[in-house]
């Protein structure tokens, strides 16, 4: 019997939390690394077969891969950086689109089922590489004062209140931005993952009670529900690449 008194084991932090799979000294290594060391071999090990021996009549798997290469390509990066500001981000958009895919994928996977990126760490790591990407930029490019003008959007037309701009758009562009960037991410698969949990719970438990029926309408609901993940698991995955590269083009840019 759960706490709640009904039976029902509700899922709850004990969802996202894994008991190391070994220990070496002080370093645990858990089943959310191996998912994220899983999924760095799996994009890795596409790209190398995909490409390693590429042909100019590509065959079944290096057309896949240009498929997915220039999706990234065209329609994210020279989408909003443009092609020559754009071309030499495309490796970093590309493994970062990838990588997030397909630990967010892992949701759906028997065995798996957990989505990485419900664990804040890992958002919150590649949020940061974006980060120290787009912000040193802006002072490469614009220099020290004309990269603080950038980053705070100074206005001199303004006037009087040029200074709570300049400092709600610093609040906002080097504190805010990146806490958002990782959240997003963070939250749409915490709730996912919390969703399907509970409806998978709901289906086994309804099942072995009077309510068999309910358990039908419950089931049918998880398979809805993996289906919609499925699309919202990309779509994060092209949300955090966009939110990316729109930063790095402020930053090439005069104003954010």
């Amino acid at each position: 019997m759960s706490d709640n008194g009904c039976g029902f084991p509700a899922p709850g932090l004990h969802s996202f939390l894994f008991k190391p799979i070994f220990t070496i000294g002080g370093f645990e290594f858990n089943k959310i690394m191996l998912l994220a060391l899983l999924s760095t071999l799996v994009v890795v090990t596409f790209f190398t077969l995909a490409f390693g021996k590429a042909k100019v009549v590509p065959g079944k798997l290096q057309l896949l891969g240009e498929m997915g290469y220039d999706f990234v390509r065209r329609g994210i990066v020279y989408e909003t950086l443009g092609k020559k500001e754009g071309e030499r981000f495309v490796p970093l958009m590309v493994s970062l689109f990838f990588f997030i895919w397909i630990m967010n994928i892992w949701s759906v996977i028997p065995l798996a089922q957990f989505p990485v990126a419900a664990s804040i760490a890992y958002p919150a790591v590649l949020a940061a590489i974006v980060y120290l990407v787009w912000v040193p930029l802006t002072f490469k490019r614009h220099g020290f004062v004309g990269g603080w003008k950038n980053v705070t959007g100074y206005d001199p037309s303004l006037g009087p209140i040029k200074w709570l701009v300049s400092f709600i758009e610093f609040f906002s562009n080097l504190l805010v931005r990146p806490f958002t960037h990782a959240v997003r991410l963070f939250a749409n698969m915490f709730a996912g993952h919390l969703m399907l949990v509970m409806f998978t719970v709901a289906s086994w438990y309804l099942l072995n009670s009077w309510l068999i029926p309910a358990a039908g309408v419950s089931f049918i609901m998880t398979m809805g529900m993996i289906v919609f993940e499925l699309f919202v698991q990309a779509v994060q995955a092209y949300v955090f690449v966009l939110l990316a590269c729109s930063y790095i083009q402020g930053a090439v840019s005069e104003h954010h």
